[in-house]
């Protein structure tokens, strides 16, 4: 059995990159950390095709890290108003 079919090793990946999302908060992370748990479930699940074919495992796991990262892009981006502008240089006087 090769690393890349084992669904534990998947799960550890998905923890490693939670951990270096809070560590290295850039919010791209999380969506990765999502894309490699759902492919560790299908793994744990037994999803037909998957643990024998590297190229569907990838792609499974790019276009579920891809979902994850547009549904959580809009609850944890820069939200309105949180950006401060300023409508006067200090050094005007």
């Amino acid at each position: 059995m090769v690393v890349w079919s084992l669904w534990w090793v998947w799960m550890v990946g998905a923890l490693l990159l939670a951990i270096l999302e809070v560590v290295a908060p850039a919010q791209i992370f999380l969506g990765f950390a999502a894309g490699a748990a759902g492919v560790g479930f299908a793994l744990l699940v037994g999803v037909p095709g998957l643990a024998g074919s590297l190229p569907l495992t990838l792609l499974v796991f790019a276009v579920l890290s891809l979902v994850a990262w547009l549904v959580l892009r809009p609850m944890l981006g820069v939200r309105k108003g949180q950006v401060k502008h300023f409508e006067h240089d200090i050094n005007e006087d």
